[in-house]
């Protein structure tokens, strides 16, 4: 004998339980009534079973009405159809209002609502259920903002430093040391002794450190193994490098240029780990310009750009506005974009050297080069042979503006410089 099903059973199933429920009923048996509609016993039983499951999940006076036992209202207006979705909001205030809650608690067809709504979502948003799209994008644009403060905030911080000790000399003739893409760790210790070596002999009156003077690839876009981070490590090879850098020309006006590499740690720090800057700041009472040696070796830290950046174009249109300009007449970019300013001078960034010439009444002939790099030819991210290292001594007269440069190759295993000859010692040759 097969199985009767009763009212409410059939209440709360779907048109296709109800047709295999009437077929078992017609034929006395699930088997006969699979047969008779061509599916399997299973199938047959699956969908008896779905429907018993859900008559017991959903009480009597909760269950939906079939599709055809809805009502068309064709006489409703939009208004109608709004209050009647209010009118289901109001049953229990703190209910996600699904389409299928609503199905349960009305029994108009959807069709009423669709033609005028569409979608459901678009229903909920005219009713005032949700909130419509102009002021969901307006919540969203606050929390995108909000999400940037802390960067806001650090910009303070490390903004004021440009200008922070500088150190005007009124010769005639002055000099510059430039050098970028040091790298930290990363750095050739053949390039370091030279560098240090040159600013302790020739005594420039400004060195310029022209970007990604770190590396921090621990907060980049490459794939690191985390076992290998070292990001204190890192720190303190700066701090050790601008000591030996003060210590060899303590008179100098040592400039740092923020570089992309040095954005990296500023927006790590107040995305990622902004407890850290709480315990710096409040444990050990460091600043910004603390952790980056600015304080303790009297830096001027060249860091216009805005850490609040949303996007890589606004990152690099940010980064564009860090350059410093010397004396009227030297100008020293971390990027490319420097070379079409229309003043001698030098930029980094990609880590092989070039050089443009170009003439100006006002500079006479002059040059613009792209910096070799500091670090190390064999990092993962060189491209080996292609790149080069070297920095540049630049001298002005600064009555007559006119400049001239002084690239130094230290690619290889030997360099020359102002006359004198260096060679790589044999812990250097691992490098070279």
């Amino acid at each position: 004998m097969s199985e009767k099903f009763d009212a409410q059973l059939r209440s709360g199933a779907t048109i296709r339980q109800i047709e295999i429920m009437d077929a078992v009923e017609a034929h006395g048996s699930q088997h006969k009534a699979a047969a008779a509609l061509g599916i399997s016993r299973s199938t047959v039983d699956d969908a008896i079973r779905k429907a018993k499951n859900r008559a017991a999940r959903v009480p009597n006076a909760e269950m939906p009405l079939s599709e055809d036992q809805r009502k068309f209202r064709p006489e409703w207006t939009q208004e109608d159809c709004i209050a009647e979705l209010q009118r289901i909001a109001k049953i229990d205030e703190d209910k996600v209002i699904t389409r299928n809650y609503f199905r349960v608690h009305s029994d108009i067809s959807e069709s009423t609502w669709s033609r005028y709504y569409g979608t459901f979502l678009e229903f909920k948003r005219q009713a005032g259920i949700i909130l419509s799209r102009h002021a969901h994008g307006i919540e969203r644009s606050i929390a995108k903002h909000a999400s940037k403060d802390n960067q806001r905030r650090m910009n303070a911080d490390k903004t004021g430093w440009e200008d922070k000790y500088l150190r005007p000399d009124s010769k005639r003739f002055q000099t510059c040391l430039v050098g970028s893409d040091i790298h930290d760790k990363l750095c050739d210790p053949f390039y370091r002794r030279l560098f240090v070596e040159t600013a302790r002999r020739v005594k420039p009156e400004k060195v310029v450190l022209n970007g990604d003077i770190f590396d921090l690839t621990e907060f980049g876009k490459y794939t690191n193994d985390p076992r290998q981070f070292d990001v204190i490590g890192r720190l303190k090879w700066v701090h050790q490098f601008l000591a030996d850098l003060r210590e060899a020309c303590p008179d100098a006006e040592i400039i740092f240029v923020e570089g992309n590499h040095e954005f990296r740690l500023m927006r790590h720090m107040t995305e990622a780990t902004p407890a850290l800057m709480v315990v710096l700041s409040d444990l050990h009472g460091m600043t910004v310009p603390d952790l980056l040696g600015l304080t303790k070796y009297e830096v001027n830290y060249v860091a216009r750009m805005d850490l609040a950046a949303f996007n890589e174009a606004d990152i690099k249109k940010e980064l564009a506005k860090n350059y410093v300009l010397l004396w009227d007449s030297l100008l020293f970019h971390h990027f490319p974009e420097g070379r079409n300013m229309g003043y001698p001078g030098a930029n980094g960034h990609h880590h092989k050297h070039i050089v443009w010439n170009n003439y100006s009444p006002q500079f006479g002939p002059f040059e613009w080069h792209q910096l070799g790099a500091g670090h190390i030819r064999q990092a993962s991210y060189c491209a080996g042979e292609k790149w080069s290292n070297g920095f540049l001594l630049c001298h002005v007269d600064t009555r007559t503006r006119r400049t001239q440069m002084e690239y130094i190759d230290c690619s290889h295993e030997h360099a020359m410089i102002g006359g004198r000859f260096y060679q790589r010692d044999k812990e250097e040759l691992i490098a070279a």
